[in-house]
Parts: C-alpha cells; sequence; structure tokens
C-alpha cells in the first residue's frame, strides 16, 4: 500500500513544509549546470532568500559540485541533493529538466519508482495540482507528448521548453526559449524561464516548441558546413580570414555561424569561438548530429523531403567516423576535418 507520509518522509530534510517554495532542477551537464545557476540565484534573491532548491544528476559529482559552488557564492541558501527524480518531484512544486536526449527524457520521467511520474503519483492531490514541470531536453517530438501526457494524467502541468543560444547563452542568462503547451501553461512558464533567458516565445501546444527548436537546429547544422567550405575555399585563394568572415557577416551571407560561431581561428578577433581553444567547450559534434536526426526522424514522419538536411547528417556522421574526436568537440570543428581533405565528403557521398 502506498504511504504518503513514508514518502515524504524520506525528503522532509528538504522539503521542511515548504515545497511551494522549493524549485528542483535534474540534469547538470553544459547546459543545465548554467540555466541553475541563473534560475536559483536569480530566484534566490527575488523570493528575499526563502527559496529553497534540490538538483539531481546521473553523476552525484556534478551535483555535489553545484551544490559546493552555490554555497561559495550564497553562503546561506537552502540547496541539497536528492537521489533520485521522483525524490525531485515529491520535493519541489517546480521542476526542470535538462537532459542530453530522448532515453534520458523517458528515464528520468518514466522508470519504475525512481521516475518523476511516479514520484509525482505518491503526492496528495493539492500537491500533484499545484506541480509544474519544464522540460528544455531537445528530444524526440513523439516521446515529448507521450511523457506530457502522463504528466498531465496525473494531474500536474507541464510545457517543453527546449532552448537557442548554447552554453554561451546560458552562461550569460540570454537564451531563447521555445515552449510548447496551452496558454496558461506558458503564462505559468515565462517568469521561471526569463531567470534564465532573454526570449520566451509560445509556439503552440505540447511538443511544438522541440518542432520549432529542431527546425531551427537543421539550418544551423547546414549552415555551418557551408561556412566551413567557404571560409576553406576564401582562405586558401588567400584571402585573410578576418577579412573574410568581415565581408561575410556583414553582406547577405550573414548568419550565426559565421558571426558568432566561425570556425576559423583569427577570423573573429573580437570574439571568442571555439575555434580559439581548440574546439572546446561548445556544442557538441554529436549533439548536433542528434538534433539532426530528429528532425530528419519528424520529417520522415510527416512525409517531408529534406534534401540538405539528409546530406549534412550524412557529413556530420562520416566526419565523426573519420575523426572520432571531433564528437566531443564543437561542431564547427568540421571546418579542421574539411582542411584535411575531402575524403569525408566522399565517404558521406557513398553511404
Amino acid at each position: 500500500m502506498r504511504s504518503t507520509a513514508r514518502l515524504l518522509n524520506a525528503v522532509s530534510h528538504a522539503v521542511d513544509g515548504s515545497r511551494a517554495r522549493t524549485t528542483g532542477f535534474i540534469g547538470l551537464g553544459h547546459m543545465g549546470y548554467e540555466m541553475a545557476y541563473n534560475l536559483f540565484s536569480r530566484t534566490l534573491v527575488e523570493s528575499g532568500g526563502s527559496a529553497r532548491f534540490v538538483v539531481c544528476d546521473a553523476r552525484q559529482e556534478s551535483a555535489t559540485q553545484f551544490v559546493n559552488n552555490f554555497h561559495n557564492h550564497f553562503p546561506g541558501a537552502k540547496i541539497e541533493v536528492l537521489s533520485s527524480p521522483a525524490n525531485v518531484a515529491r520535493a519541489s512544486q517546480t521542476v526542470l529538466t535538462v537532459l542530453p536526449s530522448s532515453p534520458q527524457v523517458n528515464e528520468v520521467y518514466m522508470m519504475n519508482a525512481g521516475g518523476i511520474v511516479p514520484g509525482l503519483r505518491s503526492l496528495s492531490f493539492e500537491e500533484i495540482s499545484s506541480t509544474f514541470c519544464i522540460d528544455s531536453t531537445t528530444l524526440d517530438v513523439k516521446l515529448a507528448r507521450d511523457v506530457s501526457k502522463h504528466v498531465h494524467e496525473t494531474g500536474a502541468s507541464m510545457v517543453d521548453a527546449p532552448v537557442s543560444g548554447g552554453v554561451t547563452g546560458a552562461k550569460a542568462g540570454t537564451l531563447s526559449f521555445l515552449v510548447g503547451g496551452t496558454e496558461d501553461e506558458f503564462r505559468r512558464a515565462e517568469p521561471v524561464l526569463a531567470h534564465m533567458g532573454k526570449k520566451i516565445i509560445h509556439c503552440g501546444p505540447s511538443g511544438s516548441g522541440l518542432a520549432a527548436k529542431i527546425c531551427n537546429n537543421m539550418i544551423l547544422g547546414v549552415q555551418q558546413l557551408v561556412v566551413a567550405e567557404a571560409m576553406l575555399l576564401g582562405t586558401k585563394f588567400g584571402l585573410d580570414a578576418a577579412v573574410l568572415a568581415g565581408v561575410i557577416n556583414s553582406s547577405t551571407g550573414a548568419c550565426w555561424a559565421s558571426s558568432v560561431n566561425n570556425p576559423v581561428p583569427g577570423a573573429l578577433p573580437d570574439k571568442q569561438p571555439p575555434c580559439t581553444r581548440d574546439y572546446e567547450g561548445g556544442f557538441a559534434t554529436r549533439l548536433m548530429h542528434k538534433d539532426m536526426d530528429l528532425a530528419l526522424h519528424l520529417a520522415r514522419e510527416l512525409g517531408v523531403k529534406t534534401v540538405m538536411g539528409v546530406d549534412a547528417l550524412m557529413l556530420y556522421e562520416a566526419f565523426m567516423k573519420r575523426v572520432p574526436e571531433l564528437a566531443t568537440k564543437d561542431f564547427s570543428s568540421v571546418y579542421t576535418a574539411y582542411s584535411k581533405g575531402i575524403e569525408a565528403t566522399e565517404e558521406a557521398h557513398r553511404s
């Protein structure tokens, strides 16, 4: 027999009768870490110090490191690590998740006993109905809608709110959030997301935020490849990288892939894109490949032909196969593969 009292008692040290003032965050990777820090610090100030926070990550050391760092900056903050997504759901009225992809979302929300949905089911009706889940993972739209359905069936609310802006935007608090949910849910999400971003766009019902994000990233994935090709072409001719980038960024070829994420060292002398640090600390090539794959999966479901998207996906896959270390480096690192020759391009077209 389910005992709500027993389950709540297990996290009473975190809740302390203040569930309504507690925000939970699950997923403290490169993006989640920065997002959680901004959300918690600004919520703490806004609440006059009364807000409480709990975190959870598959890597316990990441969660512990985050808590220690937050305590160093805000010594009086009430924040701690919890052992499972279910405990986070029991302790928090607002729960945010930022996870790698579909399998992790399915596990965190739906897994036996330890997931968010089972955790919600152990609460009282009043506690469930006041709970709000925000998932900022980029994942399969169909799965996202299925997870949302299960969350709503408990009586809680949920939106999908994938982000655009990368780790740099996450750290600066300038992310764009693309939200899928009802109008009421969007209004509830806005003040929470405003602590982490500058633009919050309601894209439509559940899954719409993800669809918009996937379309945007398909464009970005294609752009980064052609910027790499154009920069290589121009510099091989003898053009100075900064001069060529300046022309592109002030002309009709202007795009984020060139003006912010230009792949050639020295092309953006006033900025520090990933290429200035050996392509570390950006948006990993494997994640761009994942997002491109999600876009093509959605395209197949809807019967939409995406010729350039297909070619771009094959190129990212081929480059990672030829140069495995590119998988964890920023996706602009494909420039280095281009600069070494056309073998990966030929391999992609043979596959």
